[in-house]
């Protein structure tokens, strides 16, 4: 498929977002557990890295997706939550949870489950 098509394809421009590795397990979390702080998520994500988590989460931010919200300034602590548009995309965050059930197989030991 040509690049000109990709980009006009809606589908392709969802995945483009939110097609990397642990992106959907980044939404997951949050939709799961409302506000979370960068710590919160490096526990849930079991072998997430942490420079992985904070590309993926600048990234989230830079689409309007997520939103980082401090609560202290000293010393600066944030945590992060789905703006209006984040959460819009719970609907396909849910089906690839019902999908996941009823046709994906039990994750191997070295998967990330959801």
């Amino acid at each position: 498929m040509a690049k000109t098509a990709e980009s006009q394809c809606p589908v392709a421009r969802t995945f483009g977002i939110i097609g990397q590795r642990w992106t959907a397990l980044i939404l997951r979390d949050l939709l799961l557990h409302g506000a979370c702080r960068f710590q919160d998520l490096q526990n849930g994500l079991v072998g997430i890295a942490p420079t992985t988590l904070s590309k993926r989460l600048k990234a989230l931010e830079n689409q309007g997706i997520i939103e980082r919200r401090f609560y202290s300034s000293h010393p600066p602590r944030a945590e992060y939550v789905l703006t209006r548009k984040g959460r819009d995309l719970g609907p396909i965050i849910e089906a690839m949870r019902d999908w996941g059930e009823r046709h994906a197989e039990t994750p191997s030991p070295d998967q990330p489950e959801s």
